[in-house]
């Protein structure tokens, strides 16, 4: 039987570390649904579809890799998914502390859910998307901490928001 994992988030941008999980998440599962995550209350930076686009072109034609996006309870979309697995990773204890209480709401809310936890490689440890668009907006470089073309699209979106100040 195959095994999928749904790797969900907001990924407002997605990251080298986001791109590290994934590859190594394929050592454990079979496929990954990279699915981001529509919430109303997060005001994100990029629209969804943008999202979308630049995770596919970041993840490449890997066809073990698809590219989706949902909005609700991330129970429901396993379910519509035909899965029961979770992929998230943790950076630090503070991550350990939310994915542990998500991991057990989600297994509360379906008892089928299994939620995998990788540790982050060394080299993204320290980077989040929040603290990539922080620098980005306070005018610092991210080079080599997202992929060229998402460094690209954070230097627009800061050109924008000062053109409208």
């Amino acid at each position: 039987m195959e095994r999928v994992a749904v790797y969900p988030g907001t990924f407002d941008p997605i990251t080298n570390g986001h791109l590290d999980l994934i590859r190594r998440g394929l050592n454990v599962v079979d496929r990954i649904i990279v699915a981001v995550a529509v919430n109303p209350a997060k005001t994100p930076l990029f629209t969804v579809e943008e999202r979308l686009e630049m995770i596919k072109k970041a993840v490449g034609d890997n066809p073990r890799i698809t590219v989706d996006s949902f909005t609700g309870l991330v129970v429901d979309y396993l379910q519509k998914c035909n899965t029961h697995i979770l992929l998230r990773g943790l950076r630090a204890v503070l991550d350990f502390e939310y994915e542990y209480q998500m991991a057990l709401m989600n297994r509360r809310l379906d008892r089928k859910v299994e939620t995998i936890f990788m540790m982050t490689g060394y080299k993204w440890f320290y980077i989040s998307s929040r603290i990539i668009k922080e620098v980005v907006f306070s005018g610092g470089s991210v080079e080599g901490l997202v992929p060229d073309f998402v460094n690209q699209k954070l230097r627009e979106k800061y050109q924008q928001n000062n053109k409208r100040k």
